[in-house]
């Protein structure tokens, strides 16, 4: 059985964990892993741009 992922109620990332993907051909899941991905890149880099913010707000302020 697949462990369920939390995620705030109403959210695409929840609807997305709930999906169904036995109804999916192979192609089908190559693309969504494909997606998923590029997604998970693209978060991570967000992540890394805000903390390297972060990291000059503190330092400016902390002078």
């Amino acid at each position: 059985m697949e462990e369920e992922i939390e995620a705030p109620k109403g959210s695409l990332l929840a609807q997305l964990a709930k999906q169904d993907l036995t109804l999916q051909g192979l192609e089908e899941l190559e693309e969504r892993v494909i997606l998923l991905q590029r997604e998970i890149a693209r978060a991570q880099a967000m992540h890394e741009s805000k903390k390297g913010s972060r990291s000059d707000a503190e330092a400016l302020f902390n002078k």
